[in-house]
């Protein structure tokens, strides 16, 4: 596909000939126009000359202390936001466009890199749309629909079935001592059917690369996007009665905010948002996202490298502290396991071009990073979603994350191939995306972790693999019935490209 990828893992690209089902399809803030393309560049180009501000990553070598490299950043002209010494990163400002050569050269130093090719603040992008939200007929007719034991728009969510979580709810809801971390554009956590399994404590705004614990500093403002809010009601939306139902709606879910009011997420954010999932017991978190400004980041780049260096350090930790990370794979179709593809994006924050990348030298991260659960999407009927990406060895997973209702329509009364999911403001929308598919794995492996209560970060993993419905290769893959393969999977059953070890199972997560 070639429409350029969103930042989030939300916006899913129509085929070509669907404009007829265009308005079901989720569209949220994407790249910018092209005259607000040039006017980026222009600015970057002048703010360069002039000595803008840039936020960057200074990784440490093993062993040495923060300290001196500190005072280093200071004599080369930059300032310290904020220190990890438990994984040896600093985020730094400078407007010095030689400030990361100059820290590259630091006794101490393993890795310095630009975050960001735009000054700071970060420019504004548009917003080409926004998730289809229910009318009251929708809402009246689901509730009309609904069992007794069912929240009223239950009914329209036949992702819950798809993974067995209706099933899995009879036996428990999953445990109020475990949280799952949205780490996106920030949640509302007001809305009805996430205030009552909402954790403060685990909440914060990691934007600038800093914690800011100011009460609220999570939510997301009336013109920001919706993501995060949609993805945590699909984790732990509340059984209460109200709205719907989520994965495992017994569990704590928390918002860690690291997108920019334009919608970027920056290294310096993730990396916090990370270290804050760490050090506040979080046991899931999920990361409906790739980090910008590049779509992947080469190791041949000494900025791109040292990007990938800090977040991979600080996933790392969180994994080492308990955190099971769930991130999606992607939306445009892209075969992760190829020997190249076309970067089609990068950088997205100033000027973006095209390049030839290598995907395993050049990695989306932090879907790509070593230990995260890489999750592909697929619709109502079961098979890849047409967007998703996929890729044999890359792909560990698979879950609901929707798809066009033309290609896959679910059975009655379910109406929309897309996800319901909770909005801003009391509201309840439907999105799509791999975006939408990682969450259902995060909730699953939340139940995993509510029935193990004891159990590592990596014995989750291995009971959320050896759990998951082992799935064929979909061969063909002709998703619109066209006569044109659209993607090829390699593998057998127990572990292939779409699927990975499967779709996710939330009862085998409550069965001991």
């Amino acid at each position: 596909m070639s429409a350029r990828p969103s930042r989030t893992r939300r916006t899913v690209t129509i085929p070509l000939g669907m404009a007829v089902v265009a308005s079901s399809l989720a569209f949220l803030p994407n790249t910018a126009t092209a005259a607000d393309t040039e006017a980026q560049a222009a600015a970057f180009s002048a703010a360069t000359v002039q000595g803008a501000n840039l936020s960057y990553v200074v990784n440490l070598r093993h062993k040495y202390a923060s300290s001196s490299v500190k005072k280093a950043i200071v004599a080369a002209g930059g300032s310290v936001v904020a220190t990890y010494d438990r994984i040896g990163v600093i985020v730094a400002h400078s407007a010095d466009p030689d400030f990361a050569k100059k820290l590259r050269k630091v006794r101490g130093v393993e890795s310095a890199g630009a975050t960001r090719t735009a000054p700071l603040p970060a420019q504004a992008t548009g917003d080409l749309g926004a998730p289809k939200t229910l009318t009251a007929e929708q809402v009246r007719a689901a509730t009309e629909a609904a069992a007794p034991a069912q929240d009223p728009l239950q009914p329209l969510q036949w992702d819950l079935p798809a993974i067995k979580a209706d099933k899995a709810h009879e036996r428990t809801l999953g445990s109020r001592d475990v949280t799952v971390a949205v780490i996106d554009t920030g949640v509302d956590d007001t809305h009805p059917d996430i205030a009552p399994n909402f954790d403060r404590e685990a909440s914060v705004n990691c934007v600038s690369g800093a914690p800011d614990t100011t009460d609220g500093a999570w939510r997301p403002s009336a013109a920001e996007s919706p993501h995060g809010t949609h993805v945590a009601g699909e984790i732990a939306a509340a059984k209460n009665g109200i709205g719907m139902t989520g994965v495992a709606p017994g569990v704590k879910v928390s918002g860690i905010k690291v997108s920019t009011t334009a919608g970027f997420f920056y290294t310096e954010a993730v990396v916090c948002g990370f270290m804050w999932a760490a050090e506040n017991d979080v046991d899931v978190t999920n990361n409906s996202y790739y980090t910008d400004p590049w779509y992947f980041n080469c190791a041949d780049d000494p900025d791109q490298k040292a990007l990938v260096e800090a977040i991979t350090r600080a996933s790392l930790y969180a994994e080492r502290k308990g955190t099971v990370n769930v991130a999606a794979a992607g939306n445009e179709n892209f075969d992760l396991a190829a020997d190249e593809l076309t970067d089609p994006s990068s950088p997205n924050d100033t000027t973006p071009g095209t390049r030839v990348i290598d995907p395993s030298e050049c990695l989306d991260i932090p879907t790509q990073l070593p230990g995260v659960v890489t999750t592909a999407s697929t619709g109502a009927k079961g098979i890849k979603s047409s967007f998703s990406n996929y890729g044999k060895g890359v792909v560990d997973i698979a879950a609901p994350g929707g798809d066009s209702t033309a290609y896959q329509r679910p059975e009655p009364p379910a109406t929309s191939g897309l996800i319901l999911g909770t909005l801003p403001g009391g509201r309840w929308g439907y999105m799509a995306g791999t975006s939408m598919a990682s969450p259902h794995v995060a909730g699953v492996a939340a139940l995993i972790k509510s029935t193990h209560p004891r159990a590592s970060a990596a014995r989750v993993k291995e009971l959320l693999y050896r759990g998951a419905d082992a799935t064929p290769c979909t061969d063909p893959y002709d998703i619109n019935g066209d006569g044109k393969i659209d993607a090829v999977c390699e593998g057998g059953k127990n572990r292939n490209g779409f699927y990975g070890a499967g779709i996710a199972d939330a009862l085998d997560a409550v069965r001991k």
